[in-house]
Protein backbone atom coordinates (compact mmCIF):
# COMPACT_ATOMS: atom_id res chain seq x y z
CA UNK A 1 0.00 0.00 0.00
CA UNK A 2 1.39 3.46 -0.85
CA UNK A 3 2.08 6.00 1.87
CA UNK A 4 -1.06 7.91 2.78
CA UNK A 5 0.82 11.02 3.86
CA UNK A 6 4.11 12.44 5.12
CA UNK A 7 3.50 11.22 8.66
CA UNK A 8 3.19 7.59 7.67
CA UNK A 9 6.36 7.90 5.63
CA UNK A 10 8.30 9.50 8.52
CA UNK A 11 7.26 6.60 10.75
CA UNK A 12 8.78 4.15 8.26
CA UNK A 13 12.02 6.18 8.09
CA UNK A 14 12.20 6.12 11.87
CA UNK A 15 11.63 2.38 12.02
CA UNK A 16 14.46 1.83 9.54
CA UNK A 17 16.86 4.06 11.48
CA UNK A 18 16.91 6.64 8.69
CA UNK A 19 15.52 9.58 10.69
CA UNK A 20 17.46 11.39 13.41
CA UNK A 21 15.66 13.75 15.83
CA UNK A 22 17.40 16.96 16.91
CA UNK A 23 15.68 17.61 20.22
CA UNK A 24 17.83 20.55 21.37
CA UNK A 25 16.31 23.95 20.67
CA UNK A 26 17.83 25.54 17.56
CA UNK A 27 17.78 28.96 15.94
CA UNK A 28 16.26 28.59 12.48
CA UNK A 29 18.36 31.32 10.91
CA UNK A 30 21.78 29.77 11.38
CA UNK A 31 21.81 26.58 13.41
CA UNK A 32 19.54 24.53 11.11
CA UNK A 33 21.71 25.26 8.08
CA UNK A 34 24.91 24.61 10.04
CA UNK A 35 23.74 21.25 11.42
CA UNK A 36 22.50 20.12 8.00
CA UNK A 37 25.71 21.11 6.24
CA UNK A 38 27.87 19.39 8.87
CA UNK A 39 25.77 16.23 8.53
CA UNK A 40 26.13 16.07 4.75
CA UNK A 41 29.86 16.84 4.80
CA UNK A 42 30.90 14.45 7.55
CA UNK A 43 28.59 11.42 7.20
CA UNK A 44 28.97 9.23 4.14
CA UNK A 45 26.02 9.04 1.78
CA UNK A 46 25.43 5.37 2.67
CA UNK A 47 25.01 6.16 6.40
CA UNK A 48 23.48 9.63 6.27
CA UNK A 49 20.10 10.09 8.02
CA UNK A 50 17.29 12.53 7.44
CA UNK A 51 16.87 15.12 10.20
CA UNK A 52 13.89 16.35 12.19
CA UNK A 53 14.28 19.53 14.25
CA UNK A 54 11.69 19.11 16.98
CA UNK A 55 12.22 22.40 18.80
CA UNK A 56 12.79 25.63 16.85
CA UNK A 57 13.12 28.84 18.82
CA UNK A 58 10.02 31.02 18.41
CA UNK A 59 8.03 28.40 16.45
CA UNK A 60 5.67 25.55 17.28
CA UNK A 61 6.11 23.76 13.94
CA UNK A 62 8.90 21.16 13.59
CA UNK A 63 11.06 20.98 10.46
CA UNK A 64 12.18 17.90 8.51
CA UNK A 65 15.01 17.90 5.97
CA UNK A 66 16.74 15.18 3.98
CA UNK A 67 13.62 13.00 3.99
CA UNK A 68 13.63 12.53 0.20
CA UNK A 69 17.32 12.74 -0.66
CA UNK A 70 19.40 12.37 2.46
CA UNK A 71 20.79 9.23 0.85
CA UNK A 72 19.99 6.80 -1.96
CA UNK A 73 18.49 4.42 0.60
CA UNK A 74 16.16 7.17 1.82
CA UNK A 75 15.21 7.92 -1.79
CA UNK A 76 14.39 4.24 -2.37
CA UNK A 77 12.36 4.16 0.84
CA UNK A 78 10.34 7.15 -0.40
CA UNK A 79 9.42 4.99 -3.40
CA UNK A 80 8.62 1.96 -1.22
CA UNK A 81 11.38 -0.12 -2.78
CA UNK A 82 15.10 -0.83 -2.49
CA UNK A 83 17.85 0.80 -4.53
CA UNK A 84 17.71 -1.94 -7.17
CA UNK A 85 13.98 -1.32 -7.66
CA UNK A 86 14.10 2.46 -8.22
CA UNK A 87 14.17 2.17 -12.03
CA UNK A 88 11.12 -0.10 -12.06
CA UNK A 89 9.21 2.23 -9.73
CA UNK A 90 9.94 5.28 -11.86
CA UNK A 91 8.89 3.40 -14.99
CA UNK A 92 5.36 3.36 -13.58
CA UNK A 93 5.18 7.13 -14.03
CA UNK A 94 4.69 6.43 -17.76
CA UNK A 95 1.24 5.10 -16.86
CA UNK A 96 -0.26 8.11 -15.07
CA UNK A 97 -3.22 7.75 -12.72
CA UNK A 98 -5.34 10.94 -12.53
CA UNK A 99 -5.93 12.39 -9.05
CA UNK A 100 -9.14 11.64 -7.16
CA UNK A 101 -11.02 14.70 -5.92
CA UNK A 102 -12.37 14.49 -2.35
CA UNK A 103 -14.92 16.67 -0.58
CA UNK A 104 -12.53 17.40 2.29
CA UNK A 105 -9.09 16.54 3.56
CA UNK A 106 -6.76 16.92 6.55
CA UNK A 107 -4.84 19.71 4.80
CA UNK A 108 -7.77 22.03 5.57
CA UNK A 109 -8.27 21.16 9.24
CA UNK A 110 -7.08 24.67 10.18
CA UNK A 111 -7.81 27.69 7.95
CA UNK A 112 -6.26 31.19 8.02
CA UNK A 113 -7.99 33.65 5.69
CA UNK A 114 -7.17 37.22 4.74
CA UNK A 115 -4.95 39.10 7.17
CA UNK A 116 -4.64 35.99 9.35
CA UNK A 117 -2.81 34.18 6.53
CA UNK A 118 0.74 34.87 7.67
CA UNK A 119 3.42 32.96 5.77
CA UNK A 120 5.96 33.99 8.42
CA UNK A 121 4.36 31.45 10.75
CA UNK A 122 6.40 28.78 8.90
CA UNK A 123 10.00 28.19 10.13
CA UNK A 124 11.73 28.87 6.81
CA UNK A 125 15.48 29.19 7.56
CA UNK A 126 18.12 31.55 6.28
CA UNK A 127 20.26 28.97 4.50
CA UNK A 128 23.33 31.01 3.53
CA UNK A 129 23.87 33.13 6.61
CA UNK A 130 25.14 36.62 5.84
CA UNK A 131 24.39 36.23 2.12
CA UNK A 132 20.70 35.37 1.59
CA UNK A 133 18.56 38.53 1.95
CA UNK A 134 15.83 36.77 3.96
CA UNK A 135 14.44 33.29 4.80
CA UNK A 136 13.77 30.97 1.87
CA UNK A 137 11.44 28.04 1.30
CA UNK A 138 13.50 25.38 -0.48
CA UNK A 139 10.95 22.56 -0.88
CA UNK A 140 7.74 24.25 -1.96
CA UNK A 141 5.73 22.06 -4.33
CA UNK A 142 4.11 24.80 -6.40
CA UNK A 143 0.91 23.93 -8.27
CA UNK A 144 -0.37 25.99 -11.19
CA UNK A 145 -2.55 25.33 -14.22
CA UNK A 146 -2.14 25.95 -17.94
CA UNK A 147 -4.94 28.43 -18.86
CA UNK A 148 -5.35 26.86 -22.31
CA UNK A 149 -5.07 23.11 -21.74
CA UNK A 150 -6.14 23.18 -18.06
CA UNK A 151 -3.35 20.69 -17.30
CA UNK A 152 -1.79 21.31 -13.90
CA UNK A 153 1.94 21.49 -13.22
CA UNK A 154 3.79 20.80 -9.98
CA UNK A 155 7.26 22.33 -9.74
CA UNK A 156 9.80 23.24 -7.08
CA UNK A 157 11.19 26.78 -7.12
CA UNK A 158 13.00 28.87 -4.56
CA UNK A 159 10.55 31.09 -2.65
CA UNK A 160 11.79 34.14 -0.76
CA UNK A 161 9.80 35.30 2.27
CA UNK A 162 9.12 39.02 1.82
CA UNK A 163 6.49 39.64 4.47
CA UNK A 164 3.43 38.10 6.13
CA UNK A 165 1.49 37.83 2.86
CA UNK A 166 4.09 38.24 0.14
CA UNK A 167 6.85 36.11 -1.34
CA UNK A 168 9.12 36.11 -4.38
CA UNK A 169 9.69 33.20 -6.77
CA UNK A 170 12.65 32.42 -9.03
CA UNK A 171 11.14 30.20 -11.73
CA UNK A 172 13.31 28.41 -14.28
CA UNK A 173 12.53 29.68 -17.83
CA UNK A 174 11.85 26.06 -18.89
CA UNK A 175 9.45 25.39 -16.01
CA UNK A 176 5.75 24.77 -16.57
CA UNK A 177 4.67 27.61 -14.30
CA UNK A 178 6.73 30.08 -16.32
CA UNK A 179 4.73 29.08 -19.39
CA UNK A 180 1.49 29.48 -17.43
CA UNK A 181 2.44 33.00 -16.34
CA UNK A 182 3.34 33.99 -19.89
CA UNK A 183 0.06 32.65 -21.29
CA UNK A 184 -2.00 34.39 -18.61
CA UNK A 185 -0.17 37.68 -19.04
CA UNK A 186 -0.77 37.59 -22.79
CA UNK A 187 -4.43 37.91 -21.75
CA UNK A 188 -3.66 40.58 -19.09
CA UNK A 189 -4.38 38.08 -16.31
CA UNK A 190 -2.57 37.00 -13.15
CA UNK A 191 -1.72 33.38 -12.35
CA UNK A 192 -3.20 31.41 -9.47
CA UNK A 193 -0.93 29.06 -7.54
CA UNK A 194 -0.85 26.90 -4.43
CA UNK A 195 2.33 26.09 -2.50
CA UNK A 196 2.34 22.70 -0.78
CA UNK A 197 4.70 21.81 2.08
CA UNK A 198 4.94 18.20 3.25
CA UNK A 199 3.13 15.53 1.24
CA UNK A 200 3.25 11.91 0.17
CA UNK A 201 6.92 11.53 -0.90
CA UNK A 202 6.12 10.63 -4.52
CA UNK A 203 4.69 14.13 -4.96
CA UNK A 204 7.96 15.74 -3.91
CA UNK A 205 10.01 13.43 -6.11
CA UNK A 206 7.92 14.12 -9.21
CA UNK A 207 7.89 17.87 -8.47
CA UNK A 208 11.70 18.07 -8.78
CA UNK A 209 12.06 15.73 -11.78
CA UNK A 210 12.34 16.86 -15.45
CA UNK A 211 9.02 15.73 -16.89
CA UNK A 212 8.11 17.13 -20.31
CA UNK A 213 5.87 20.18 -20.43
CA UNK A 214 2.22 19.18 -20.33
CA UNK A 215 2.68 16.28 -17.92
CA UNK A 216 0.55 16.42 -14.77
CA UNK A 217 3.00 15.52 -12.00
CA UNK A 218 0.19 14.53 -9.63
CA UNK A 219 -0.97 11.97 -12.21
CA UNK A 220 2.62 10.78 -12.62
CA UNK A 221 2.84 10.41 -8.84
CA UNK A 222 -0.36 8.37 -8.99
CA UNK A 223 1.25 6.08 -11.53
CA UNK A 224 4.25 5.52 -9.27
CA UNK A 225 2.02 4.93 -6.24
CA UNK A 226 -0.32 2.62 -8.14
CA UNK A 227 -3.23 4.61 -6.68
CA UNK A 228 -4.58 8.10 -7.39
CA UNK A 229 -3.38 11.01 -5.30
CA UNK A 230 -6.34 12.29 -3.30
CA UNK A 231 -6.88 16.01 -3.80
CA UNK A 232 -9.22 18.70 -2.50
CA UNK A 233 -10.24 22.02 -4.01
CA UNK A 234 -8.51 25.11 -2.67
CA UNK A 235 -10.58 27.69 -0.85
CA UNK A 236 -9.52 30.87 -2.69
CA UNK A 237 -8.02 29.71 -6.02
CA UNK A 238 -9.22 27.36 -8.76
CA UNK A 239 -6.76 24.57 -8.06
CA UNK A 240 -6.60 21.19 -6.35
CA UNK A 241 -3.96 20.18 -3.80
CA UNK A 242 -3.03 16.87 -2.11
CA UNK A 243 -5.67 16.21 0.55
CA UNK A 244 -3.19 14.91 3.12
CA UNK A 245 -0.60 17.68 2.69
CA UNK A 246 0.74 19.24 5.88
CA UNK A 247 0.54 22.90 4.80
CA UNK A 248 -0.96 24.70 1.79
CA UNK A 249 -0.40 28.37 0.96
CA UNK A 250 -2.87 29.68 -1.63
CA UNK A 251 -2.36 32.82 -3.66
CA UNK A 252 -1.59 34.34 -7.03
CA UNK A 253 1.08 36.01 -9.11
CA UNK A 254 -0.52 39.32 -10.15
CA UNK A 255 -0.43 40.49 -13.77
CA UNK A 256 3.13 41.70 -14.46
CA UNK A 257 3.90 41.36 -10.75
CA UNK A 258 7.69 41.50 -10.56
CA UNK A 259 10.04 42.60 -7.79
CA UNK A 260 13.73 42.15 -6.96
CA UNK A 261 14.35 38.63 -5.62
CA UNK A 262 17.58 37.02 -4.47
CA UNK A 263 20.48 36.47 -4.45
CA UNK A 264 20.36 32.99 -2.92
CA UNK A 265 22.96 30.33 -2.11
CA UNK A 266 22.26 27.94 -4.97
CA UNK A 267 22.73 24.26 -5.72
CA UNK A 268 26.12 24.74 -7.44
CA UNK A 269 27.77 26.05 -4.27
CA UNK A 270 27.74 29.72 -5.33
CA UNK A 271 25.37 32.61 -4.74
CA UNK A 272 22.69 32.53 -7.41
CA UNK A 273 21.80 35.68 -9.28
CA UNK A 274 19.12 38.13 -8.25
CA UNK A 275 16.63 39.79 -10.58
CA UNK A 276 13.08 41.00 -11.10
CA UNK A 277 11.10 37.82 -10.54
CA UNK A 278 7.42 36.96 -9.98
CA UNK A 279 5.73 38.12 -6.80
CA UNK A 280 3.39 35.72 -4.98
CA UNK A 281 0.53 37.26 -2.96
CA UNK A 282 -0.93 35.04 -0.23
CA UNK A 283 -4.72 34.74 -0.01
CA UNK A 284 -5.14 31.82 2.38
CA UNK A 285 -3.14 29.30 4.43
CA UNK A 286 -4.55 25.93 5.45
CA UNK A 287 -2.83 23.16 7.37
CA UNK A 288 -3.26 20.02 9.40
CA UNK A 289 -3.41 20.16 13.16
CA UNK A 290 0.16 20.16 14.50
CA UNK A 291 1.66 20.48 11.01
CA UNK A 292 5.17 19.46 9.96
CA UNK A 293 7.22 21.76 7.72
CA UNK A 294 9.48 20.24 5.05
CA UNK A 295 12.66 21.75 3.60
CA UNK A 296 15.40 20.69 1.17
CA UNK A 297 19.09 21.19 1.82
CA UNK A 298 20.67 22.62 -1.32
CA UNK A 299 23.60 25.03 -1.63
CA UNK A 300 27.03 23.33 -1.85
CA UNK A 301 26.92 19.66 -2.92
CA UNK A 302 26.70 17.04 -1.62
CA UNK A 303 23.19 17.98 -0.63
CA UNK A 304 19.67 16.65 -0.58
CA UNK A 305 19.07 18.54 -3.80
CA UNK A 306 21.99 16.91 -5.60
CA UNK A 307 21.05 13.42 -4.38
CA UNK A 308 17.43 13.74 -5.49
CA UNK A 309 18.31 15.27 -8.83
CA UNK A 310 21.01 12.72 -9.57
CA UNK A 311 18.68 9.76 -9.15
CA UNK A 312 15.72 11.30 -10.97
CA UNK A 313 17.81 12.61 -13.84
CA UNK A 314 19.77 9.38 -14.23
CA UNK A 315 16.55 7.46 -14.64
CA UNK A 316 14.92 9.91 -17.04
CA UNK A 317 18.01 10.30 -19.22
CA UNK A 318 18.66 6.56 -19.30
CA UNK A 319 15.05 5.92 -20.27
CA UNK A 320 15.29 8.49 -23.07
CA UNK A 321 18.56 7.13 -24.47
CA UNK A 322 17.47 3.48 -24.32
CA UNK A 323 13.75 3.64 -25.05
CA UNK A 324 13.43 6.63 -27.35
CA UNK A 325 16.79 6.53 -29.12
CA UNK A 326 17.49 2.80 -29.00
CA UNK A 327 21.09 3.23 -27.86
CA UNK A 328 22.96 0.38 -26.08
CA UNK A 329 23.40 2.40 -22.89
CA UNK A 330 24.15 0.41 -19.74
CA UNK A 331 24.11 3.15 -17.11
CA UNK A 332 23.94 6.92 -16.63
CA UNK A 333 25.50 8.85 -13.75
CA UNK A 334 25.04 12.50 -12.74
CA UNK A 335 27.76 12.90 -10.07
CA UNK A 336 26.86 14.98 -7.04
CA UNK A 337 30.18 16.83 -7.46
CA UNK A 338 28.56 18.42 -10.52
CA UNK A 339 25.39 19.10 -8.50
CA UNK A 340 23.66 16.43 -10.64
CA UNK A 341 23.54 18.91 -13.51
CA UNK A 342 26.87 19.96 -15.00
CA UNK A 343 28.47 16.55 -15.59
CA UNK A 344 26.96 13.38 -17.02
CA UNK A 345 28.78 10.07 -17.44
CA UNK A 346 27.36 7.38 -19.73
CA UNK A 347 28.48 3.78 -20.14
CA UNK A 348 27.55 1.91 -23.29
CA UNK A 349 28.45 -1.19 -25.28
CA UNK A 350 28.86 0.77 -28.47
CA UNK A 351 28.13 -0.89 -31.78
CA UNK A 352 29.73 1.79 -33.94
CA UNK A 353 31.83 4.93 -33.57
CA UNK A 354 28.87 7.28 -33.95
CA UNK A 355 26.84 6.16 -30.92
CA UNK A 356 28.81 8.01 -28.21
CA UNK A 357 28.09 11.36 -29.85
CA UNK A 358 24.46 10.31 -30.38
CA UNK A 359 24.20 9.65 -26.64
CA UNK A 360 25.60 13.09 -25.82
CA UNK A 361 23.24 14.75 -28.28
CA UNK A 362 20.40 12.76 -26.73
CA UNK A 363 21.13 14.26 -23.33
CA UNK A 364 21.34 17.78 -24.74
CA UNK A 365 18.07 17.33 -26.64
CA UNK A 366 16.09 16.98 -23.42
CA UNK A 367 14.22 19.93 -21.94
CA UNK A 368 16.42 20.15 -18.84
CA UNK A 369 19.64 21.92 -19.90
CA UNK A 370 21.94 19.21 -18.52
CA UNK A 371 25.40 17.78 -18.99
CA UNK A 372 27.61 20.59 -20.26
CA UNK A 373 30.42 18.07 -19.68
CA UNK A 374 29.40 14.69 -21.13
CA UNK A 375 31.68 11.66 -20.82
CA UNK A 376 30.97 8.36 -22.57
CA UNK A 377 32.92 5.24 -21.56
CA UNK A 378 32.85 1.54 -22.43
CA UNK A 379 30.56 -0.70 -20.41
CA UNK A 380 33.46 -2.31 -18.50
CA UNK A 381 34.01 0.97 -16.61
CA UNK A 382 32.11 1.50 -13.35
CA UNK A 383 30.88 5.05 -13.87
CA UNK A 384 30.13 5.41 -10.16
CA UNK A 385 33.82 4.95 -9.34
CA UNK A 386 35.63 8.25 -10.05
CA UNK A 387 39.01 6.46 -10.16
CA UNK A 388 37.88 4.16 -12.97
CA UNK A 389 36.42 7.06 -14.94
CA UNK A 390 39.60 9.11 -14.55
CA UNK A 391 41.69 6.08 -15.58
CA UNK A 392 39.60 5.64 -18.72
CA UNK A 393 40.01 9.33 -19.57
CA UNK A 394 43.76 9.07 -19.00
CA UNK A 395 44.48 5.97 -21.06
CA UNK A 396 41.59 5.45 -23.48
CA UNK A 397 41.44 8.90 -25.02
CA UNK A 398 43.49 11.13 -27.27
CA UNK A 399 42.31 14.70 -26.63
CA UNK A 400 42.88 15.85 -30.22
CA UNK A 401 40.71 13.00 -31.51
CA UNK A 402 38.19 12.25 -28.77
CA UNK A 403 37.18 15.60 -27.27
CA UNK A 404 34.46 17.59 -29.02
CA UNK A 405 33.32 21.12 -28.22
CA UNK A 406 29.73 21.75 -29.27
CA UNK A 407 28.57 25.35 -29.12
CA UNK A 408 25.10 26.82 -28.61
CA UNK A 409 23.71 24.05 -26.42
CA UNK A 410 21.31 24.99 -23.62
CA UNK A 411 23.18 26.46 -20.63
CA UNK A 412 22.97 24.93 -17.16
CA UNK A 413 20.53 26.90 -15.01
CA UNK A 414 22.32 29.22 -12.55
CA UNK A 415 25.75 28.03 -13.76
CA UNK A 416 28.20 30.45 -12.04
CA UNK A 417 30.81 29.93 -14.79
CA UNK A 418 28.61 31.40 -17.52
CA UNK A 419 30.11 34.59 -18.99
CA UNK A 420 28.57 37.83 -17.76
CA UNK A 421 26.91 40.57 -19.76
CA UNK A 422 25.65 43.71 -18.03
CA UNK A 423 26.19 42.00 -14.70
CA UNK A 424 24.08 38.95 -15.61
CA UNK A 425 24.92 35.50 -17.02
CA UNK A 426 24.49 35.30 -20.77
CA UNK A 427 23.90 32.38 -23.13
CA UNK A 428 26.84 30.71 -24.90
CA UNK A 429 26.05 32.37 -28.24
CA UNK A 430 26.60 35.77 -26.61
CA UNK A 431 30.26 35.06 -25.81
Amino acid sequence: MPYEDLRQYLKVLEEKGLLCHVKTEVDKDWEISAVCRHTFRTISQERRPALMFDCIKGYTIPLVVGILGGSREIYATALETDQAGIWEKWARAKNPVPPQCMDSGPCQEVVHMGEEANIEMLPAPVWTVGQDPSPYHTSPFVISRDPETRVRNVGTYRVQVKGPRKAGMMINPRAGMRQHIQKNESQSCGTEAAIVFGADPTIGLTAVSPFPLGVDELAAAGGIRGEPVKVVKCLTVDLEVPATAEIVVEGRVPFQGREPEGPFGEYAGYMGTSGNNPVFEVTCITHRRNPIYQAFLSQMPPSESSCIKSLGRELEVRRHLVTNLGLPVRDVCFPESGAAAATVIISMKKQNQFQPLKAMMGVWSMNAGLGKIAIVVDDDINIRDPFQVEWAIAFRTQPAEDIRIVRDTDPITLDPSQPMKDGKPCCPRNR
